[in-house]
């Protein structure tokens, strides 16, 4: 009687998009680390001027034009938000914040994790113009969270690695409304009236159970048009797109689809549309499109990042504002009994991981870009991100390291 090699045992979407993430954590920082590099070098002229090289598509008299920064910040990081939009909405109908007992505590964590270091960055940032980027150290790279805590505690409860990353999808969540309420230029409504059309749409696909993937995402495609047309953030139309994709097969009970899930793996048939999207975007959103974002956003020059408060209230908002808002609302919640630490974790490994919540990066820098773009503050803020962030990182790594050495509670 053979047994099968541990590798081999099916795994669950939750492992595998721990997996996917750690992975794509690890390209991110090689990224980010090349564009500091070369922004800092000879080739730093090159390297901008490549960035804002125009690229047309369409005839002359229709032609959508934007340049390279332009393409991967607007167009290719809708994909990223396409699969924010199918993470938040798994989770919410059959994962970790499907169960409110299960999803309080993360939930509580990541409306701390918002809240007090957005407060933080407008109590220190100075004012004026600079008080656009209130929400910048509100955001976490869940791809670098769940990196570093794959390198520093890859034996951590699963608990653990669940509760950043149901936070951090809570977060990506906050960040959407956000960016939609506050970070959107002059509405063109006719453009947003035919991006409505083909939102209901879409919502008519889903209703009438089309389980093919392709009329979702060719009225995706026009759906992005319209709303980058209408003046609200393009990558908003990844989300909206996400929320119509049907999660239901033919096969509903939960213990039959995880039977054919592992029986059957290649078989579309049996997996939900929703599911299917996200398993096949997911390894292109985390080796493709992040590093390619990374690479275009983070280079700044070192030598020159003023900016007034802005910042210190980012490093601020993120090494202190997030680890500080994370724990004491998850702390309030369990004194409150509105939920409960997870098997196996204990508060030091908990307050661990709110640190590691403070590497704001991808969409730090995304929410930055959106507050400060064509002023000397953006640099300004990408300081501020990065070390921030950095900083955030190797506290978090240590406190979480020294947590899952010792016994649980």
């Amino acid at each position: 009687m053979s047994v099968a090699p541990e590798d081999s045992r099916p795994t669950n979407p939750f492992q595998e998009f721990f997996r996917t993430e750690a992975a794509g954590g690890a390209l991110l920082v090689a990224c980010a680390c090349a564009a500091l590099v070369v922004a800092n070098s000879r080739w730093a002229d090159a390297y901008h001027s490549l960035l804002s090289l125009t690229i047309s598509i369409g005839s002359s008299d229709h032609a959508l034009a934007l340049t390279v920064h332009q393409w991967i910040n607007d167009a290719l990081m809708s994909v990223f938000f396409l699969l924010v939009g199918l993470e938040i909405k798994r989770e919410a109908l059959a994962g970790e914040l499907a169960s409110p007992r299960h999803a309080a505590l993360p939930i509580a964590g990541a409306i701390g994790g918002m809240v007090v270091p957005a407060f933080i960055y407008v109590l220190t940032n100075g004012g004026g113009m600079a008080s656009r980027g209130w929400a910048i150290p509100m955001a976490t790279d869940i791809a670098f969270a769940l990196g570093v805590l794959a390198l520093v505690a890859p034996r951590a409860p699963s608990g653990l690695k669940t509760f950043l990353a149901a936070s951090a999808i809570v977060d990506d969540m906050g960040a959407v409304v956000v960016i939609a309420l506050f970070y959107t230029r002059a509405i063109a409504w006719g453009a947003l009236a035919i991006a409505g059309l083909i939102l209901l749409s879409l919502i008519a696909l889903n209703t009438l159970r089309v389980r093919r993937l392709t009329p979702f995402l060719v009225l995706g495609v026009g759906l992005w048009f319209f709303v980058h047309e209408s003046g609200v953030h393009a990558t908003i139309a990844g989300v909206l797109l996400a929320l119509t994709i049907p999660v239901r097969t033919r096969i509903s009970h939960t213990s039959q689809q995880q039977a054919i899930s592992g029986v059957e793996r290649a078989s579309a048939g049996v997996l939900a549309p929703l599911v299917r999207l996200e398993h096949a975007i997911h390894g292109f959103s985390a080796f493709v499109v992040m590093p390619l974002f990374a690479f275009s956003n983070a280079g700044v020059g070192l030598h020159g990042s003023r900016g007034g408060g802005v910042p210190l209230a980012v490093i601020l908002g993120l090494a202190i504002g997030k680890p500080l808002g994370i724990t004491s609302a998850a702390l309030a919640a369990v004194r409150l009994r509105v939920a409960t630490l997870p098997d196996g974790v204990n508060w030091t490994a908990l307050h661990g991981c709110a640190w590691l919540a403070g590497i704001g990066f991808t969409m730090s820098l995304f929410i930055a870009t959106l507050a400060f773009d064509g002023t000397p503050l953006l640099d300004a803020a990408k300081f501020g991100i990065l070390t921030g962030s950095l900083l955030a990182g190797i506290v978090g790594a240590v406190v979480v390291r020294l947590g899952t050495s010792m016994r649980p509670r």
